[in-house]
């Protein structure tokens, strides 16, 4: 029951902090002092008090979109392990579950940017499926590999290998899958070098340009989603790199804090010395995260 209550707080609570640490890593690199670390909530906080401007050309679809977005990357959630204990939810095959509600996710939201019939919203849409058709192969590949790795296609038994010798004769194959982890998770989560999450300029928005008619309650969803959604990749890429597992149970958590803080000022690191690509690149640096995770794949099958 305490992990499960552990699992359930770092799943609901934590995610907006993520965001915090990122905005302060981009102060300090900028030599400001930066917004408050719990900035994100207070915003949150008040998007929730606003009320909603919906305009009267959309559909029930324009207001579902965030809700559903939100309970499927929620549900994602719950297959991964946090901290090196076991999600409450697991069962054979659920890593297959776990992409499609990504996938589940990103439909609704593409949808209810396509039902605003704005030409900047479906070009936003446009460019995240996109972009989709090459960063969901490379999560197979990536699934695959720790499937062959471990033996099963249960998520949480993939991500807590409990063989370590098999894990360490695996380590170049696990290196050039957390690499690719990495890029996609700068991509499913549009950071810099894929989109600027701070940029007003439609033309070159993805995440942004899709959420510009949402206001109040239904634009904080979408805000919300996007932290979980940095928060369960990050997860994933941790436990890839790291065998919680094998440690004292009293340093999974703080160990696991620590990672995650460390992945996050990485992310604010990389916006803060970098630019973003211009959208005819950004294919290639998904291709390279393919070719990562399916290379990391042929590795274990030499």
């Amino acid at each position: 029951m305490l992990t499960l209550f552990g699992h359930f707080i770092f799943l609901l609570i934590f995610p907006p902090l993520l965001l915090g640490i990122i905005n302060k890593t981009k102060a300090f690199y900028a030599g400001r002092l930066g917004a408050p670390l719990l900035q994100p909530y207070y915003e949150l906080f008040k998007l929730v008090h606003k009320g909603m401007v919906i305009s009267t050309t959309t559909t029930w679809i324009f207001k579902v979109g965030p809700i559903v977005n939100l309970i499927a990357l929620l549900s994602a959630g719950l297959l991964i392990p946090v901290a090196g204990f076991a999600g409450p939810v697991a069962f054979s095959g659920d890593l297959f579950l776990f992409a499609y509600l990504f996938a589940l996710a990103r439909f609704f939201t593409t949808a209810a940017a396509l039902d605003t019939g704005s030409a900047f919203e479906g070009m936003g849409a446009a460019r995240e499926v996109t972009f989709a058709v090459i960063s969901e192969p490379a999560l197979f590949f990536a699934f695959l590999a720790l499937a062959k790795l471990s033996g099963t296609l249960t998520l949480n038994q993939m991500l807590l290998r409990a063989d370590s010798i098999a894990m360490a004769g695996a380590t170049p194959a696990l290196v050039l899958i957390s690499i690719g982890l990495f890029i996609l998770l700068l991509a499913e989560t549009c950071r810099i070098p894929f989109d600027d999450p701070n940029t007003h300029l439609e033309l070159t928005m993805i995440h942004e340009v899709m959420a510009l008619d949402h206001s109040g309650p239904l634009f904080a969803m979408i805000e919300y989603a996007a932290a979980v959604k940095m928060f369960i990749l990050g997860s994933l890429l941790l436990h890839t790199m790291i065998p919680f597992h094998l440690l004292p149970t009293a340093w999974n958590y703080p160990l696991f804090l620590a990672a995650l803080t460390l992945l996050t000022i990485s992310i604010g690191t990389i916006e803060s010395i970098m630019a973003r690509l211009r959208l005819l690149r950004v294919p290639f640096l998904l291709v390279t995260a393919l070719l990562l995770c399916s290379s990391g794949l042929i590795l274990l099958y030499r």
